[in-house]
């Protein structure tokens, strides 16, 4: 397996920002850390070996995106320049980091714009399907595992206009049907939302069946898969969702 290590300069968060790319071609995609993780943590959990079958075919390209939920969500202070710092972030996925993963791809000839996946684990799930959400244009589908999908939790009843932008249960309640976006929702490749009902995994399965309720309601079918009672908020599992929902986005290897 390839294996790149990068680090590039941020302009929207004024700093280096690093990232790896597993792989030499394939579909690709942008995983994000769990709570406060960093870029290594899901090679460090042998995610990555456990895609080697597609990444070693030419299937699939992963690249691992840093964190900076400790500056942001999962920050005590005052709430605006908290999710200041998330809405940087975020422009600096979707400009800088994207556009970047989308040349390394082309180096081996190919060209996936607009078909880059985006998924990750527990806070990774979350930011995963709100990168989806508010840029379809970009990613056209999502692998995520036991995700938080409202500002809730970190945010309280602190609402501003950033925090709602990254609030998906919020912002999609009030989306509107004639939104161009719902065309691109439809040919989405695979919207996935997993979680466990067992231990820690309650307040994640309340959101992610809250979010699914929205979604279906505005005629936006994601694929919600719940798993038994005896999966838990853990990575033992994540392992077992990872390979699953590969096979079932990628097919064979």
């Amino acid at each position: 397996m390839q294996i790149r290590y990068y680090k590039e300069y941020s302009r929207y968060l004024d700093r280096f920002m690093e990232f790896k790319a597993y792989g030499h071609a394939g579909r690709p995609i942008i995983i994000f850390p769990c709570q406060s993780g960093r870029f290594y943590d899901w090679e460090d959990r042998h995610m990555c070996d456990l895609a080697a079958p597609w990444i070693d075919s030419g299937k699939l390209q992963i690249f691992t995106a840093d964190s900076i939920d400790p500056e942001s969500w999962d920050n005590h202070g005052p709430e605006r320049p908290r999710i200041e710092m998330q809405e940087r972030w975020y422009n600096y996925v979707c400009e800088e980091l994207t556009p970047r993963i989308l040349q390394i791809n082309r180096e081996q000839g190919e060209d996936h714009t607009g078909r880059v996946l985006v998924g990750g684990a527990s806070m990774g799930a979350g930011h995963a399907v709100n990168f989806y959400l508010r840029r379809p244009d970009l990613y056209n589908g999502t692998i995520a595992l036991s995700g938080l999908y409202s500002s809730r939790m970190f945010f309280g009843d602190y609402m501003d206009d950033l925090v709602y932008r990254n609030s998906p249960c919020d912002y999609m309640r009030n989306f509107p049907d004639d939104h161009p976006y719902k065309k691109l929702y439809a040919q989405a490749d695979k919207f996935i939302m997993c979680c466990g009902q067992g231990a820690w995994e309650g307040d994640l399965l309340a959101s992610t069946k809250e979010l699914q309720s929205i979604l279906e309601s505005k005629d936006i079918h994601p694929i919600v898969d719940i798993w038994g009672t005896d999966v838990s908020h853990d990575w033992p599992w994540w392992e077992k969702q990872w390979t699953y929902f590969l096979q079932m986005t990628l097919g064979n290897p």
